[in-house]
């Protein structure tokens, strides 16, 4: 179960967040004040926070290097009335990624939240493994092997390598690709980096023997599994 701190000194706020995102399915840890979050952190790793800045006894500035300093790969959300720009700048040094000014809707909060979920689902694939008895992808670990011998691909090329697999026989065109890659890293992919991107998955898996990427000429590309040639 996805977990979520909530640090906000707000009691009514804390509690209808917290109420709204237990509804939704995940597990939340409430607390209002500095010297709690840090307890908590010490104790467990969040997949988000929602930090506001202006606590009692410290800010949430502070929590969020506290987070980073620990090597935690939180998602961090601010939630707070401070709503200059030199205040949201400094939000995002502390190493936030987003940044929610009150008064704010509590459930588009909680969408947005589960759309963070649902890209982080996007780019590192929980429990996905492919395996043919030759070409071993495992998505969630990230490594690859080829005939036992191990594979080195880049983020974007298990990002290209996922759609496909979990896309098998149907003709992927290059402008779905191109959206999913774009959606997910956040950069212009154009066609050519993607042409360039299959050619190298290709050389880096396919034999005389085993094709795995068939070219549609004119509209995109095919997962084909492994066929033998």
């Amino acid at each position: 179960m996805r977990k979520i701190l909530i640090v906000e000194d707000d009691i009514l706020l804390n509690r209808t967040l917290g109420y709204n995102l237990a509804s939704d399915g995940y597990e939340i840890t409430a607390a209002y004040n500095h010297k709690d979050a840090v307890s908590h952190l010490k104790e467990t790793e969040f997949d988000v926070a929602l930090l506001d800045i202006n606590l009692p006894d410290g800010s949430g500035l502070d929590l969020c290097e506290e987070i980073r300093e620990r090597g935690q790969h939180t998602y961090i959300i601010f939630i707070t009335a401070n709503d200059k720009e030199s205040d949201m700048l400094k939000g995002y040094e502390a190493g936030g990624a987003d940044y929610v000014t009150k008064p704010f809707s509590v459930t588009v909060l909680c969408r947005k939240v589960a759309a963070v979920f649902a890209n982080l689902e996007l780019r590192t694939p929980r429990h996905d493994l492919f395996d043919d008895g030759f070409l071993k992808i495992d998505f969630s670990e990230q490594r690859a092997s080829l005939a036992g011998e191990p594979l080195d691909f880049t983020p974007k090329e298990y990002r290209t390598l996922f759609l496909f697999v979990k896309n098998p026989r149907i003709i992927l065109t290059k402008r779905q690709i191109l959206e999913k890659l774009w959606d997910i890293d956040g950069d212009f992919v154009d066609e050519h980096t993607l042409t360039t991107i299959i050619s190298r998955i290709r050389k880096k898996i396919e034999t005389d023997e085993h094709k795995y990427i068939k070219t549609a000429y004119g509209m995109g590309y095919q997962w084909i599994g492994g066929e033998q040639a």
